[in-house]
């Protein structure tokens, strides 16, 4: 009985820290004047090729693929991390604050590196640098959301 308790009170941690990791990613980089460029150039890019393909007369089927590698990349960097954190903290019964914060935010900010396999060549380091911070950030405030709600009690026994 306690396993589906601490499996249900982690589902509801996880359907705060993965929102509030989004949150925290979509404030650092509105805040980032690099990132915020880049954000403005893809939404763009994605809105003209859905124009000119209901232009032409087409479904804006470049449009749907868009949004599907958008909502992919989301999960991997959103949802993915905090969970692998959440399962790993909850069997092995760690209750630290810097477990769940950051490891999440590591395991967050390292996705994309290890994804690509490589540094990209180029002056884009310093970019790249600011992306990944704001990665770790995000990543630890899912954690630490999630350990606010179910991480501190991992590993305690229950009542008798």
């Amino acid at each position: 009985m306690r396993v589906l308790g601490r499996l249900l009170l982690g589902c509801f941690a996880l359907l705060f820290a993965i929102p509030a990791g989004g949150g925290v990613l979509l404030l650092a980089l509105l805040a980032d004047p690099a990132a915020g460029e880049w954000l403005t150039r893809g939404a763009l890019a994605g809105l003209e090729m859905a124009l000119s393909d209901l232009a032409a007369g087409l479904p804006p089927e470049g449009f749907g693929l868009l949004v599907a590698g958008l909502a992919k990349a989301a999960f991997m960097l959103l949802a993915a991390p905090p969970a692998l954190v959440a399962g790993v903290g909850e069997t092995l019964r760690l209750r630290g604050i810097l477990w769940y914060g950051g490891a999440c935010g590591l395991v967050t900010a390292v996705l994309p590196w290890l994804a690509r396999g490589a540094v990209r060549p180029g002056g884009a380091v310093a970019a790249e640098a600011r992306v990944t911070a704001a990665l770790f950030v995000a990543g630890a405030a899912a954690g630490l959301v999630y350990w606010l709600i179910a991480g501190r009690s991992a590993g305690r026994p229950g009542p008798a």
